[in-house]
């Protein structure tokens, strides 16, 4: 192979190598944002910038190659600026290592106290004999320093980043995270060789870089260091993306059961207020049709008791009144007593129909709504009209009483507050619901203002006498432009009533 195919190769190699570790860096640097995370942000940030900064290194080692090659000679600042961006990087990976290693729950493991026994002892070795080499004279400075930089940092760095990876693979392992616990594992095992390569520096004259270096791999194997070295970092590339896209895929899982469990409870709390809804209404009902049953109960003690009583009163008055006609005096008071018991009946009369008026049962709605505005409205001189729509027909009693309800109650409403004399009254009946509306042209009123008690009572009852059966209640006014009031109540709440 001819030297320019040769450069090339090289120079491909050493892209990829500085592409793989530079978007490992990039991965671990997002994967820092994120929660729950691969690890701990402050664990995987010396990771990020490891893979970052060796990348950059990598492609500068590039740049420095190819004027080598060309034959230009190049400031010297730049290869040591190579050589302390190669050092910072393998730093950095130190910092991870201890950090991985002084987390983990498995540091006191007898495998792992071996290897870092092995580890302080090749350091020891390569002080010595870096020591050595120094006095005897015979350094290169720029080779020497390159070969202490992958001895001192490069190996220790590398054999730690394994060692913690393969840790939090165990930890993984232990939590049942068995496809985090392969992709962290394949990571360590790149980490590992990867260390191990660093062994093979450029030749240097001190041990063991005399024999065991660079020159010395290609010549048995036929292969460049650098092709082992990228085929390593291209490993751990993998195998760290892999573990961030397997905890995203856990993220994911973990907010789609979030949201399941939301989801399931909100349906539980939508089914708890449809109850509760439910009960609302069906105490309401129970409520309304007490009342009625208690006002009916009273209606009928005062007529049948109480009517009775003042009939009897009447009838024997009117016997005094023969039994006196000789003693004016008396005939007097007798006629006075006689014209108070008319007016006491005529007010239990009006009470009694106030309770319970009894032609709501015998006759039904609509002629109780023309004998309410007759007996109540006309005489004060109101116009109170009553228009029916559709085929009329008996409705439950309980319907009946609360449509009559709020037509007296707004009615009411309308002489007291509307400031007219005029109100329409439509009853619809249709085979879909019933409804009412009464409609004025007062003076209105605006329905979202909130009104203190007593203040807006009425319109609190009406409306909690619809709903007890079912029905809903509109309000559509705006001062100065009247009020009409609609209650219905569909055909289906009628056959649950």
């Amino acid at each position: 192979m001819s030297d320019t195919g040769l450069h090339f190769d090289i120079l491909i190699v050493f892209f990829i190598y500085g592409a793989a570790f530079f978007t490992m860096g990039l991965a671990m640097a997002l994967e820092t944002s994120r929660s729950p995370s691969l690890a701990a942000a402050n664990l995987l940030r010396p990771l990020a910038a490891f893979g970052l900064l060796h990348g950059l290194h990598e492609w500068l080692e590039i740049f420095l190659l190819q004027f080598v090659w060309l034959g230009v000679k190049l400031p010297d600042w730049l290869s040591w600026a190579r050589l302390g961006l190669l050092a910072i990087s393998f730093a950095v990976l130190i910092h991870y290592g201890v950090q991985a290693f002084r987390l983990s729950k498995r540091k006191s493991a007898p495998m792992a106290a071996l290897g870092l026994g092995i580890l302080a002892i090749f350091i020891l070795v390569i002080v010595i004999n870096a020591v050595v080499a120094y006095q005897a004279g015979q350094v290169i400075w720029l080779r020497f320093t390159d070969a202490l930089i992958r001895y001192l940092l490069a190996v220790p760095g590398a054999l730690l980043a394994a060692q913690g990876l393969h840790f939090q693979g165990l930890a993984a392992k232990a939590e049942g995270r068995r496809p985090l616990e392969v992709s962290l594992q394949w990571a360590a095992l790149g980490f590992g060789i990867y260390g191990l390569t660093q062994i093979f520096v450029n030749p240097v004259d001190m041990f063991p870089a005399r024999w065991i270096n660079a020159d010395a791999f290609l010549a048995v194997t036929g292969l460049p260091i650098q092709v082992i070295r990228s085929a390593m970092a291209i490993l751990v590339m993998i195998g760290t993306i892999r573990a961030t896209q397997v905890v995203e895929t856990e993220r994911q899982n973990q907010l789609l059961a979030t949201q399941q469990a939301r989801l399931e409870a909100l349906e539980q709390i939508q089914v708890e207020l449809t109850k509760r809804e439910a009960l609302r209404r069906a105490l309401l009902r129970h409520t309304v049709r007490a009342q009625e049953d208690e006002r009916a109960r009273i209606a009928r003690e005062l007529h049948d008791e109480t009517a009775q009583i003042l009939s009897a009163f009447a009838l024997d008055l009117a016997t005094l009144q023969n039994t006196l006609h000789g003693h004016p005096d008396a005939v007097m008071l007798i006629e006075r007593l006689q014209t108070l018991s008319r007016q006491m009946s005529q007010g239990l009369y009006h009470l009694v129909h106030d309770l319970r008026p009894a032609q709501l049962d015998d006759l039904g709605l609509v002629p109780t709504l023309n004998y309410l505005f007759e007996r109540d409205f006309s005489p004060k001189g109101f116009d109170i009209s009553l228009d029916v729509h559709g085929e009329v027909r008996r409705l439950d009693p309980i319907l009946e009483t609360v449509f009559f309800r709020v037509a007296q109650e707004a009615i009411t409403n309308v002489v007291r507050h509307a400031k007219t004399k005029k109100a329409q009254i439509q009853l619809e009946y249709t085979p879909e619901q019933t409804a009412l509306r009464v409609i004025d042209s007062g003076i209105g009123f605006d329905p979202t203002e909130t009104f203190n008690p007593p203040r807006g009572w009425g319109l609190a009852g009406m409306r909690e006498r619809v709903e007890s059966v079912g029905g809903k209640l509109r309000i559509q006014s705006a001062p100065g432009e009247g009020t009409t009031i609609e209650v219905v109540v569909p055909f289906s709440a009628q056959l649950l009533s």
